[in-house]
């Protein structure tokens, strides 16, 4: 029997889910078992899980569905627990190091115990000094074991469920299990507070709660507010036998969470009278024999919920938040003269048939947003569509497209009416995300590199990156996003922390590789200026933070002429070097001012790139990939990376011109390794990509189809590619 089981629900939290499972496993003191508790075993955290399983035998996930909520997912990590003390960790938080050594230590000091409180730190998503809200509740209790009766105010309502150990046959004796519904933990702390006979404190910091930076679920609006009233009802009823101190002092602490939400109705869009009366109800059935009411503010809140006085209640909360928001209300300045019409416009409707779209900062029409336009015209024509585009690529939309060009007195006005608003990057600053408007962000890869605010501690690219402030104000707009594998999801989540919901349709430009055919293929070549008969390398090298300009890195025409007489190389630069022209010499043909890097995939029989995105895109293909990596670890130190390359390639690797040159002119590129290596590397980062992401995307989001309804990935085995050009000449 292991010493803990410490018990581990991972809904919504699979991108953060490693670090709290790391921050277990990499305890000083390992007598436990980890039980994390994952939605259904192809869930995002589910392969997270699987994977610490297979690597340690004290990692046993189980599964509990979504509809059971929090409790759901505690009870079921109880009754798979066998250790004697359990410990409940939330998904995105970690123990601090040491922590179960000085749990057993004072454990051992104070002999079993029912319940042993522990201090936590609570630390800022961001920025901000972490606090440590239970030291003062802690405070001034006896040294050792004690019986509740001798420290009345700890009645563990005010403690999350994380803040201590507790004796594993107590709970079952007790038949004690995790209240369904919203704000369990007060709940749970309470009812297990009531029944405990023996407890104690530890006065270190256990575990270090991570804030979510769109905060607590629990304070969004919503008709579970009222779920609220079940959980204080639960805990009022059972210490109804408590003696005068601590019924008195539990009393006190439940009404400090309910009256802290009836003080905000905005928290209830209907039902905030109801919820007001039925806490007066409450409040004077249990109040106990000998209940003080507080003295200030407090006080006179206590007694206007017990005469039930509804309309004197919302006036004094009013008057508070007058009075805290005078000395914050200043002067504004005023609009620019150019986006004084934006600011009418904003005034007026939005228009549900208006869906405005954008790539690469207005580069033109393609990628994501171009593939979902494309269908939505198909599926969805009652929508009238706009490109956003710079100055000078209008001739980048199809002439039956309208297109806007930024920073004009219409870029402005269709921003400020459009319901739909789809970008693979991001809108301006400037621009307001009005209720009621959808706002989908496609992205325009899957990251190998690190992304978002995950790039913090990479000065190069924070300097670059800019304000981070700003960036994630900007993510704020995003309704849904897109993600074309479990691991873009999982890093989304971590590097873009939103509110937005994410949808695992795969990428709608990938969905030509699987709907193209083999004509297609062939006038994708002759577009490109590939001579009939030769293998087309594609070679898309990808930026580099810590360079001026572009460095193709390698000498092109003594590769070709090393790796083989019937090879050319079709060159595609980063899209920041992309001058708008086409050049060509000899063997090499500069395909970067091509449109569309989709042609340019489907053309290539084969691609060379060291970190770039394009790889995976390519690898649905099933084509053979070749990773030049001859500046891994700079690149890894200064631009920080999600995963090892080196480790997981989706086909051979050369770290050297002479190598790469070698995999060519011998064929391996092509062989049995290298198709090995691909298959595992399409297993994993090609889950979502069937041909379908575009039609799915437009259902779900123009449509207003349920996710139920929606077109089911196709399995992986089950996709045939576009013929590469070798097979649609035989």
């Amino acid at each position: 029997m292991p010493r803990f089981s410490i018990i581990v629900p991972s809904h919504g939290v699979a991108g953060r889910l490693s670090q709290a499972l790391d921050s277990v496993l990499g305890q000083s003191f390992g007598d436990l078992e980890l039980i994390p508790v994952c939605d259904a075993p192809d869930a995002p955290a589910a392969s997270v899980a699987a994977a610490y399983a297979e690597r340690d035998s004290r990692v046993a996930p189980v599964h509990s569905p979504p509809s059971a909520g929090l409790s759901g997912a505690r009870n079921t990590g109880m009754r798979a627990a066998h250790g004697s003390y359990l410990l409940f960790l939330d998904g995105d938080d970690v123990l601090v190091p040491g922590a179960l050594a000085l749990l057993d230590a004072r454990l051992a000091e104070t002999g079993d115990v029912d319940v042993l409180y522990a201090e936590h730190e609570r630390a800022p998503w961001w920025e901000g000094e972490p606090g440590n809200p239970a030291a003062p509740l802690l405070a001034g209790v006896p040294s050792g074991a004690f019986a509740p009766d001798r420290a009345p105010r700890l009645t563990g309502v005010a403690l999350p469920a994380w803040s201590a150990v507790y004796r594993r046959s107590f709970l079952t004796e007790r038949r004690l299990s995790f209240p369904d519904g919203h704000f369990t933990d007060l709940g749970w702390g309470g009812l297990t507070t009531v029944a405990a006979e023996r407890i104690a404190v530890l006065r270190s910091v256990v575990v270090r709660h991570r804030l979510r930076r769109q905060g607590s679920r629990l304070n969004l609006p919503g008709p579970h507010q009222h779920e609220l009233l079940d959980q204080a009802e639960l805990v009022l009823e059972r210490a109804a036998a408590l003696p005068g101190d601590r019924a008195r002092a539990l009393f006190e602490q439940v009404f400090a969470v309910v009256l802290r939400t009836a003080a905000r109705p905005e928290r209830m869009p209907s039902g905030h009278r109801a919820f007001f009366r039925r806490a007066a109800r409450l409040h004077r059935a249990h109040r106990p024999e000998g209940f003080r009411m507080p003295g200030g503010s407090v006080g006179v809140q206590h007694r206007l919920l017990a005469a039930g006085a509804y309309t004197a209640f919302r006036a004094l909360r009013g008057a508070n938040r007058i009075t805290a928001g005078a000395a914050g209300r200043l002067p504004r300045p005023h609009m620019p003269l150019t986006r004084l019409r934006y600011a009418l416009d904003l005034r007026r409707p939005l228009d549900p048939n208006l869906a405005v779209y954008c790539a690469y900062w207005g580069r033109g029409y393609v990628c994501n947003p171009a593939a979902i336009h494309a269908v939505a015209r198909e599926l969805a024509p009652h929508i009238h569509s706009v490109f956003l585009v710079e100055a000078g690529q209008e001739h980048s939309v199809p002439d039956d497209v309208e297109s806007v060009v930024i920073g004009s007195h219409r870029y402005w006005e269709v921003l400020a009416r459009a319901k739909y608003l789809v970008n693979n990057a991001n809108f301006a600053e400037g621009v307001v995300k009005r209720p009621g408007s959808v706002h989908v962000q496609t992205q325009h890869g899957t990251p190998l590199k690190k992304m978002g605010v995950d790039q913090s501690t990479y000065p190069v690219v924070a300097a670059r990156t800019g304000s981070f402030t700003k960036l994630l104000g900007r993510v704020d707009r995003w309704d849904f996003n897109l993600s074309s594998n479990r691991h873009s999801t999982q890093t989304w989540e971590r590097a873009f922390p939103g509110s937005y919901q994410t949808l695992e349709y795969g990428y709608p430009r990938n969905d030509v590789y699987y709907t193209a055919s083999g004509h297609d293929v062939v006038r994708a070549r002759r577009r490109l200026g590939v001579p009939d008969g030769r293998t087309a390398v594609l070679y898309a090298p990808t930026h580099r933070d810590h360079h001026t300009g572009f460095e193709p890195g390698l000498d092109l025409e003594a590769f070709c002429e090393a790796a083989g007489e019937d090879v050319v190389v079709l060159l595609r630069a980063h899209y920041f070097y992309d001058r708008g022209r086409a050049a060509g010499t000899g063997r090499v043909i500069d395909v970067t001012a091509h449109r569309s890097a989709e042609d340019v995939c489907l053309a290539a029989d084969a691609l060379i790139t060291d970190y770039s995105s394009i790889m995976f895109d390519y690898a649905n293909l099933d084509r053979p990939i070749v990773v030049y990596a001859d500046d891994w670890d700079v690149y890894r130190q200064t631009r920080g990376v999600c995963f090892d390359l080196m480790a997981e390639p989706p086909g051979p690797v050369a770290h050297t011109p002479e190598e790469l040159a070698r995999i060519f002119r011998e064929g391996s590129y092509r062989g049995p390794e290298s198709r090995q290596l691909r298959a595992e590397f399409r297993a994993r980062y090609c889950q979502f990509d069937d041909g379908l992401a575009a039609e799915r995307v437009v259902r779900r989001v123009f449509l207003g189809w349920p996710p139920e309804e929606i077109p089911k990935v196709i399995p992986l085995a089950e996709r045939l590619p576009a013929p590469a050009a070798t097979l649609v000449r035989s």
